[in-house]
């Protein structure tokens, strides 16, 4: 008996993820990803953070069955610097220029500003994985080869080994890097996620959180659509604080929080401080999906001792084990979050090189630097707080 026939398929790309209807998006994003929601990339090119002016062109890839119904798409983007997509290729970007080629414009399968792991193909439940991911993957490559991209890359590829293997058998590159995040081991209260904790780590946290009580502050949790137009007027200012600190520009508006505050309603989460008068004096804003939260921006109108701890890493912790999340992803780089019980854990990103000259360098340094990130992961490790390492 022949094989089932599979749908014929075709590709469009498009200008703006308003181009496609928002329920047809996410009824692709089957993860609940809220960086992948129709409401958070459509804010995002609304309120100017991703625009063509800040080096963000979208070309969403969607892939359709003759019928018309949508089997799956991926976030696409024309980058003309890498500015906020976290791909850490300034130095060969520098190398092409040295060598009188030109490295942008390149393409991007990623999350604008936001270096959190995840699905980057979005497809239907329903439809042949394996053919729809190949079909999404070859018309990225050929709009890349159309724009004269000097690469197409896939930034912060969750745990997809399948996919990997598809993208290496393509002639992606492998890079692997290494965040700290914490996993839920089923603890049924923060204390008895401390009580792992040899007795000198846990006395710190302790201590940690105690001072932050001791300076007359109280933390409180706040979802989207429980913040109104003036206490993101309130929290915005220390967003804001934290770019202007390192001299770096602050991509998301006001608008934009209040937006997706609105539109992801619960799947956004502010822990607040506020003082005695209370005023809000630092905010830590993240997001949540049905079994993660993730930390993305954090700022305070003054440095309080260990308030930084408590706000960014511990209330997430505490919020993970309460609401029953499975793990907690703060944002990149932080050693720090090592003694605080977050796990050196291995990120990867893919890279499709066009020119074979650059590619071949390329892959020699990758080759080198993976097996340095592998060491320093290892050597992280030794320094986890809980008390079989002692």
């Amino acid at each position: 008996m022949a094989p089932p026939l599979r749908p014929a398929m075709h590709c469009r790309f498009h200008t703006a993820i308003d181009d496609i209807a928002a329920n047809l998006w996410d009824a692709l994003n089957v993860t609940g990803s809220p960086f992948l929601s129709h409401a958070f990339l459509a804010a995002a090119e609304r309120h100017g953070a991703v625009a063509p002016a800040l080096g963000w062109q979208p070309a969403h890839v969607t892939l359709h069955a003759d019928d018309g119904s949508l089997l799956g798409a991926q976030p696409l983007y024309l980058r003309t610097h890498s500015f906020g997509d976290f791909s850490h290729d300034w130095a060969w970007a520098d190398a092409y220029q040295r060598l009188g080629w030109r490295y942008y414009p390149k393409l991007v399968c990623g999350i604008p500003y936001t270096p959190a792991s995840g699905a980057r193909q979005l497809i239907h439940p329903n439809a042949d994985r394996a053919s729809v991911s190949r079909a999404l993957l070859h018309a990225s490559l050929q709009l890349a080869g159309g724009e004269q991209a000097s690469s197409l890359q896939y930034l912060y590829l969750d745990d997809d080994a399948e996919l990997r293997a598809a993208l290496a058998s393509e002639g992606f590159l492998l890079r692997r890097g290494c965040q700290f995040h914490w996993h839920n081991a089923g603890y049924p209260s923060f204390d008895d996620f401390l009580a792992a904790f040899c007795a000198d780590r846990r006395k710190k946290v302790k201590r940690e959180r105690r001072r932050v009580a001791e300076a007359g502050l109280r933390i409180e949790i706040r979802h989207g659509d429980d913040i109104d137009a003036a206490l993101w007027q309130q929290i915005y200012p220390h967003y804001v604080s934290t770019f202007r600190r390192f001299g770096n520009h602050p991509a998301f508006s006001l608008d934009f929080f209040r937006e997706v505050g609105r539109t992801l309603a619960r799947q956004l989460v502010v822990f607040l401080a506020r003082d005695a008068s209370d005023a809000v004096v630092a905010a830590a804003i993240c997001y949540r999906s049905d079994d993660t939260l993730y930390g993305r921006h954090w700022g305070a109108a003054a440095d309080y001792h260990s308030l930084h701890f408590a706000l960014c890493f511990y209330e997430g912790i505490d919020y993970c084990i309460r609401e029953g999340l499975q793990h907690f992803e703060p944002g990149a780089q932080g050693e720090h979050k090592v003694s605080r019980g977050f796990v050196p854990q291995a990120t990867w990103s893919a890279f499709h090189i066009a020119d074979p000259r650059l590619r071949g360098m390329i892959g020699d340094f990758l080759q080198r630097e993976q097996q340095a990130v592998a060491q320093y992961q290892d050597e992280m490790a030794e320094h986890l707080p809980f008390r079989q390492q002692d």
